[in-house]
């Protein structure tokens, strides 16, 4: 992906329903030259999809956070899978450095959440936690 192409893309993430016109506009090309630059980054993998971020997914979680989890031995990948059944999981990262595991969790209350930790914290093979409250997001994909 060249400069235009990242241009282009933070374009589309601004703003994905713009027209080709405008969107020439705004890059200084041609429609022709947006179209297929967008249908090129389509072909190649390098833009999966568009999608339609509605309302009520955003209201969705009031409370998020994020648990960062250690884990004694290799009890990883049985923890991830007990992570996945959980409905207040929204998302499970492997990672490296001081966590085995970044945990994103959603709930209606702290209360629920309070819940959702306790339980992650009684799996075998948990040996620490940390978790981080969302106050706000900036920016969401």
């Amino acid at each position: 992906m060249d400069k235009t192409d990242e241009r282009l893309v933070a374009a589309l993430r601004h703003d994905a329903r713009a027209s080709l016109s405008d969107l020439a506009l705004q890059l200084n090309l041609s429609r022709t030259t947006v179209r297929a630059r967008i249908e090129r980054l389509i072909q190649r993998g390098d833009v999966l999809g568009f999608t339609v971020v509605l309302k009520e997914d955003v209201l969705r979680d009031p409370v998020r956070g994020l648990m960062m989890i250690g884990i004694e031995g290799r009890g990883t990948n049985r923890i991830t899978r007990a992570l996945q059944g959980l409905k207040e999981v929204r998302a499970v990262h492997s990672t490296n450095g001081r966590w085995d595991l970044i945990v994103e969790l959603g709930t209606e209350t702290l209360e629920e959440l309070d819940q959702a930790l306790a339980k992650i914290r009684m799996f075998e093979g948990v040996q620490t936690s940390e978790t981080n409250l969302l106050l706000s997001t900036k920016k969401s994909t």
